[in-house]
């Protein structure tokens, strides 16, 4: 037996009826060899779709395309997802080695004109072919991406395509590295116990707990988020809240793992990737594919949300900060104020604080009811499974089935923070809903998140924002193990990048739900159900701060519109660009030390460049979409089901407009949102 064909991550057998993978086998020194057999594997499939002399169809060559590289995926499946959630520094340097040649394998793909011209062939004849919907679907799509990846391209526009693809993907992976490495480098030490006041029990002995696991006495805070947000909204002392939020946001922002320059490259690529391929910039070549069709609308999208926002914004600011005056007699409110006297109004207005949620919300009570929410509108039973290997101890498996029993899929729950993760919260698949080695297989779906983490004896509980997560990591997990497709390169959750989030955010919706909430949040000492009062005080709050939080977002999408849809040649200075994207949206004084860009993975490292506008473009989706739930009842088995079959589903085998159209009968309107908000 050859040495490749002891490799675990290509040969290992997989565990179970969903062939699951086996984690516990996989070594940092497999992953390159698999990595180069994979390659070389993929390029052999190729030359024999280019030799094969029949006439092209979809099936020699469309799908023989899109399934030329079984061991690579396998490989950079596995190797890219614990990428994100478990990998020290020695598995990140991989990156620098595995991710050109990925990108220079995709590079000479669509950059063939063999290849080209036999997708072409199929495209130009499709009307008789009689293909399916999704087979019409991915022959568009399959030419597309030849014509957008540099298939017209002169040979030497094509190396410099190549050139640039492998620059970025270097790019990406030392972006999340500097990110991780610099949010795990603070640490904010507290001997006196007097210099809590204010901070939630639970976090203090999570804090407590973080200390005795470094040798130190007292209470360590870190700038992982379930650490630093009940600092930054809680803590009487105005010392730490600065401390800790100025740290938060100058993450990767210069110090040793500065991300300026990272940055500034990145944005050149991408626009010198735009034009060579005949586009403006990188903005019109990202969101020509997706719903709002065109840089305009999302501007245009933005500014309707800003000039109704940004006023209601500006009154509530006000309010925080007279009562910062007030109680404590600040002239100058700034960042690391807000949180605090914001949520003291709340309290003042709604009786309300959001931590007395946090006793009803314990984690393994969350998880279950996230469960039975998606189980009473959808008929699906979870089962944990304790035979099936996991890459950290931290991640729980799931065996999903229909009430008929009906194999969905398995589900990974990786919830809570270690310094092997980066930030954030994200679902993603380790298997794709689809045909492969001829039959249709079920999806490996997993959510990856930073929760607050169990304490000693004490549960996990969570907060109200944190439960938000949850059901919204969820919502992307059900669009995933529902994915009902022939075919993986349309499955769900493989969509329009602003139709994505539509699966979940609206499962968000849930949490504010008396019907929902009664299935799962009781008090974890007690048993106690959550007080009706209490649920009421949650949902009277729903349009607080709105202004503030939409104008946040929105600032945002402008310094993502910022910086890849304005004309950036002449910018040598991150900060004082970003200074000048975020001056409509800014509520503060500018400060010197901090810095969003440098600590914006979404945009520089994590697939939503152009694309960040679509969290609230998916609101607008949502809210429409939940008030049909509202309707006709939020566990309706009947609007579930149409929201299964039409959207969860078809995954990309139609436009998502028309997807839409389908579940709610009429396209959304913005101003469903911001009446939703109270702001119209």
């Amino acid at each position: 037996m050859s040495d490749i064909q002891k490799n675990p991550l290509l040969f290992a057998e997989r565990v179970g009826k969903y062939e699951a993978i086996p984690f516990n086998l996989f070594k940092k020194e497999h992953y390159i060899p698999a990595v180069d057999f994979g390659l070389e594997e993929a390029k052999n499939n190729l030359e024999a779709i280019k030799a094969n002399t029949e006439e092209p169809t979809f099936e020699n060559t469309i799908f023989a395309l899109s399934n030329c590289s079984p061991a690579l995926d396998k490989a950079t499946t596995v190797f890219f997802n614990l990428l994100g959630a478990e990998s020290d520094n020695e598995f990140k340097a991989l990156a620098q080695e595995i991710s050109p040649k990925i990108a220079a394998f995709s590079s000479s793909i669509s950059t063939d004109p063999v290849l080209f011209e036999k997708v072409k062939a199929v495209y130009d004849k499709r009307d008789s072919l009689n293909l399916s919907e999704e087979e019409m679907r991915i022959v568009k799509n399959s030419y597309k991406g030849f014509t957008r990846n540099g298939a017209l391209l002169s040979d030497e526009d094509k190396e410099k395509l190549k050139a640039i693809d492998q620059e970025l993907s270097r790019l990406s992976p030392t972006f999340n590295q500097n990110l991780l490495n610099s949010t795990n480098a603070y640490e904010m030490h507290i001997t006196d116990e007097a210099d809590l006041e204010g901070i939630p029990e639970n976090a203090k002995m999570a804090a407590k707990h973080t200390a005795e696991q470094r040798g130190k006495d007292g209470w360590v805070f870190t700038l992982q988020f379930p650490s630093m947000l009940p600092v930054s909204t809680y803590a009487k002392k105005r010392e730490l809240r600065q401390q800790i939020s100025s740290a938060f946001k100058k993450r990767a922002f210069r110090d040793e793992f500065d991300n300026q320059a990272t940055v500034l490259r990145t944005v050149e690529l991408r626009t010198q990737r735009a034009k060579l391929l005949g586009y403006n910039t990188h903005a019109d070549y990202v969101i020509t594919e997706r719903m709002a069709e065109s840089p305009e609308n999302v501007i245009n999208f933005l500014n309707r949300i800003y000039e109704v926002a940004y006023p209601k914004a500006k009154e509530e600011l006000q309010e925080i900060k007279d009562l910062a005056k007030e109680m404590d007699g600040i002239e100058e409110l700034e960042t690391w104020d807000f949180g605090y006297y914001s949520e003291i109004l709340k309290k003042k207005k709604f009786d309300f604080d959001s931590e007395e949620l946090r006793p009803y919300l314990k984690a393994d009570n969350c998880i279950q009811g996230v469960f039975d929410v998606s189980s009473k509108l959808y008929g699906l039973k979870y089962k944990e499974l304790h035979d099936i290997p996991v890459y950290h101890e931290d991640v729980r498996v799931f065996d999903v089935t229909d009430e008929e029993g009906k194999d969905i899929g398995i589900l990974y729950l990786d919830l809570f923070p270690r310094a092997t993760k980066r930030g954030g919260a994200w679902m993603t698949t380790f298997r794709d809903q689809g045909l492969s080695d001829g039959v249709i297989k079920r999806p490996h779906v997993a959510i990856v998140a930073n929760l607050t983490p169990p304490t000693g004896d004490r549960p996990a509980l969570l907060s109200y924002g944190e439960l938000r997560t949850l059901f919204h990591e969820f919502g992307h997990a059900l669009h995933g193990l529902l994915s009902n497709c022939k075919y993986k390169a349309v499955a769900s959750p493989n969509v329009l990048w602003d139709f994505v989030e539509l699966p979940s955010q609206i499962m968000e919706n849930w949490i504010k739900e008396k019907e929902a909430l009664d299935m799962f949040a009781v008090h974890h000492e007690t048993g106690e159900r959550i007080p009706e009062e209490l649920i009421k005080k949650v949902q009277a709050s729903e349009t607080y701060n709105k202004g503030y939080m939409n104008i946040r977002q929105v600032a945002f999408g402008d310094l993502d519109m910022g910086w890849h849809y304005k004309d950036t040649s002449e910018v040598k200075d991150v900060k004082e660009y970003e200074d000048k994207l975020l001056a409509r949206t800014s509520l503060f004084p500018a400060s010197d030390e901090s810095n969003m860009s440098c600590a914006f993975a979404h945009i520089f490292a994590g697939g939503y460049s152009a694309g960040y506008y679509s969290y609230k473009w998916a609101e607008v989706l949502e809210a429409d979409a939940f008030q049909y739930f509202k309707d006709t009842g939020i566990f309706n088995k009947e609007t579930a089901a149409k929201f299964r079959t039409e959207i969860l589903e078809k995954g990309d085998s139609k436009h998502p407009m028309e997807l839409y159209k389908a579940f709610r009968g009429h396209e959304p309107e913005v101003d469903s949102l911001l009446k939703r908000d109270g702001l119209i």
